[in-house]
């Protein structure tokens, strides 16, 4: 071979080197670019059930609490009615002690 025909090759053999560099480059960035696509998608998909989950979860709780707050509202009704009627006979005790140790007030 001539000293033409090597710098050709070595020319040759130089460009299908840095070529193929070029074509593996592309093809790892776009593979990275698809998986962290996929990635990114899965972790919405998850975000979006956790969301989806919290929220029904928060509504649960939602309802639990208000079933607790009228059953609590209802049980201070029945107190207050019972205090009142306590009130009421104590009240009536009173006027009854008071009638006898002063007869001449009312």
């Amino acid at each position: 071979m001539t000293e033409a025909q090597t710098w050709t090759l070595i020319a040759t053999f130089i460009t299908a080197f840095f070529g193929t560099l070029t074509l593996f480059g592309v093809m790892v960035t776009r593979l990275i670019r698809a998986e962290i696509g996929g990635v990114r998608a899965e972790m919405s998909g998850l975000a979006t059930g956790l969301r989806a989950e919290m929220s029904g979860l928060a509504t649960g709780l939602r309802g639990e609490v208000s079933g607790l707050a009228d059953a609590l509202r209802a049980d201070m009704g029945v107190m207050e009615t019972r205090l009142n009627a306590k009130f009421d006979a104590l009240d009536r005790d009173v006027q009854a002690i008071a009638r006898r140790v002063f007869p001449d007030a009312g």
